[in-house]
């Protein structure tokens, strides 16, 4: 598959929404995220000071509308440092392309994710066939194929250290994908966890739709590796984050955020894992 034919892949509209979706939160002077129909995406840096990093880019046809919210907050012709991913499926990819093209930045994954985001490797196929709602049955039309950046997508350096973000540290969270990664700031204890713990159950129609919030674990349609995933879980809770910005879902702070993941910790096999499905069967996450 070339460049070309993979971006349009990840055009592809995706039937999915939320009474969120439209919308931001500040939820620091510096930290701003948006919810683009059912993924976030977030803006790291103060828009009196121009300088920022954006973290992932939300589901196909996502630039236009975080072009806008660009405008809004830093202002007509402002663009990142570079852009930072939390992984490379197609729900926080699917503006990339297109951003690339327009402003020249640098993009930042982990290096087990760079095989998807170079056009070396696609992700499994989503399971259609796991345990859960409505989003989980209808999976199969969710993109699974490379996007192909070439030299543009970087690897994340070895000293944890986030390019354009000093006082943040990269996590390794692997389980929902090989090369997932979180962010997190000591400094305030915020965590953007990307899809390793979500705040809304990921494959019911009705909680995604209404942004029910509840501490979850990854979703469950595309995570091929639940042991890595739990590990990845309780090295999260162990860092007692205030506040966590999720892939999927609204932000969580303090005792509610506590009290749901120490709750999903110690019941992670009932609340996380599902009863069937070909990953949890054992079926091998082999590429297509």
């Amino acid at each position: 598959m070339d460049q070309e034919s993979n971006i349009r892949e990840h055009k592809n509209f995706i039937p999915m929404t939320s009474i969120t979706s439209g919308g931001g939160i500040q939820v620091k002077s510096d930290v701003y995220y948006y919810t683009d129909q059912i993924a976030n995406f977030c803006f790291i840096g103060y828009p009196e000071k121009g300088d920022w990093v954006l973290v992932d880019a939300g589901l196909p046809n996502a630039a236009p509308e975080i072009k806008s919210v660009v405008v809004d907050r830093f202002g007509r012709g402002s663009k990142p440092s570079a852009i930072i991913l939390t992984h490379g499926h197609f729900d926080h990819v699917g503006g990339l392309a297109d951003l690339i093209d327009e402003w020249e930045v640098p993009v930042y994954a982990h290096p087990l994710e760079l095989p998807y985001l170079q056009g070396q490797k696609n992700y499994p196929e989503p399971d259609t066939s796991v345990e859960g709602g409505l989003l989980a049955k209808i999976s199969s039309v969710y993109p699974n194929e490379a996007i192909d950046l070439g030299d543009a997508v970087q690897p994340l350096p070895n000293d944890h250290r986030v390019p354009g973000l000093n006082d943040w540290t990269w996590i390794h969270t692997p389980g929902h994908s090989p090369g997932h990664v979180s962010f997190y700031r000591e400094s305030d204890s915020l965590l953007l966890s990307g899809d390793a713990l979500i705040t809304v159950r990921q494959d019911s129609f009705y909680k995604v739709l209404m942004q029910q919030e509840e501490v979850n674990g990854p979703p469950r349609y595309l995570t091929t590796d639940w042991q890595a995933a739990k590990a990845s879980v309780e090295k999260l809770a162990e860092l007692k984050p205030e506040t966590v910005i999720p892939g999927h879902g609204t932000v969580m702070k303090g005792k509610k955020l506590a009290v749901g993941l120490e709750k999903l910790v110690n019941n992670f096999d009932e609340m996380a894992v599902p009863e069937y499905g070909k990953f949890v069967d054992g079926e091998s996450p082999n590429s297509h």
